[in-house]
């Protein structure tokens, strides 16, 4: 666009608008055609007052292709309400579910109400213990067990690290982080996407932006650190499930990134999970920090395609 088209465009915005916001517009619109990365707005949320309801919106812009090579772009405006209703009663669902090791879940299980039968079931960091715990309450239903740079707290080598992850301590203070962090969510969690990380573009600037959204919505702090809060007693769960003589029936899958430096932990959750699977194999991710999804995708695809496959 030259500088007299962009000039004529920011004049065909509502005058109300003002020219500095107005550009801001054009901008939005004009970098997903030139660079193909497409501009999302956050989830944004209206108050119906006529109808005394909440709804949620998206919108985002993405570059199209036009006759005669030319490039244009497109707007989609979604009305995600009904999916955020969904994710709320599914997230209310899951907690409503007594997920512990060692105990009996006395309701329809989540996944039977997703009618998903028996599945592969992969957990990444607080993703792989809650997998771990979801295996032990229903076993006969989990194919396969994948966890993904994580130990299993109170089985083998300590989660902490003897306190060299020193934001579990941080994290598992009350009330202090939250005062700490609320509103500093990009500063704090991004050393985290950074130094976690061998490859050290692997979250990129749009995930960081998911993230913060996501951790800075009122609760969602707590929510994350709850995590942590929960390890004393989670160490003597699994603990006892562990000396209970239960074992894992399910063949189970333990990666750890290779790069330490990177926060990576190598052959720990191996060495955890063997423990309590009778039927485990594990290896390093080479070239990788702590984020192996992110970091090394395609590779991590391939060697869970093989082991699904076995």
């Amino acid at each position: 666009m030259t500088r007299w088209e962009r000039a004529i465009a920011i004049a065909r915005v509502p005058e109300a608008t003002g020219e500095a916001e107005a550009a801001l517009i054009l901008d939005r619109h004009l970098r997903p055609r030139s660079t193909g990365e497409p501009h999302v707005v956050p989830e944004r949320i209206e108050e119906r007052l006529d109808r005394r309801v909440t709804e949620y919106y998206e919108w985002r812009v993405d570059r199209i292709p036009l006759p005669g090579g030319r490039q244009g772009v497109v707007c989609y405006f979604r009305d995600i309400s009904k999916a955020v209703m969904a994710y709320d009663h599914l997230r209310a669902a899951i907690i409503g579910l007594d997920l512990k090791p060692g105990t009996r879940i006395d309701k329809v299980e989540l996944c039977e109400r997703l009618a998903l039968g028996r599945f592969h079931l992969v957990g990444h960091d607080w993703g792989g213990p809650t997998a771990f715990a979801l295996a032990c309450a229903m076993p006969d239903s989990v194919r396969t067990l994948s966890i993904l740079d994580v130990t299993i707290p109170g089985i083998g080598p300590d989660i902490s690290q003897g306190g060299r992850r020193w934001h579990h301590a941080f994290h598992m203070t009350p009330e202090l982080p939250e005062a700490l962090v609320q509103g500093r969510e990009r500063e704090y969690l991004g050393w985290f996407y950074r130094e976690f990380c061998w490859q050290r573009d692997a979250i990129e600037p749009a995930d960081v932006d998911e993230y913060v959204r996501c951790y800075g919505r009122p609760g969602g702090l707590s929510a994350g650190f709850g995590y942590y809060r929960s390890l004393p007693q989670d160490k003597a769960d699994n603990a006892a499930i562990l000396e209970s003589g239960f074992r894992l029936p399910m063949p189970v899958l333990a990666l750890g990134g290779a790069r330490t430096e990177a926060r990576g932990r190598a052959m720990e959750p191996l060495e955890s999970l063997r423990q309590i699977a009778p039927d485990v194999r594990g290896f390093e991710i080479a070239d990788c920090g702590h984020f192996i999804p992110e970091e090394r995708p395609a590779l991590l695809a391939d060697h869970l395609l093989r082991f699904f496959a076995r």
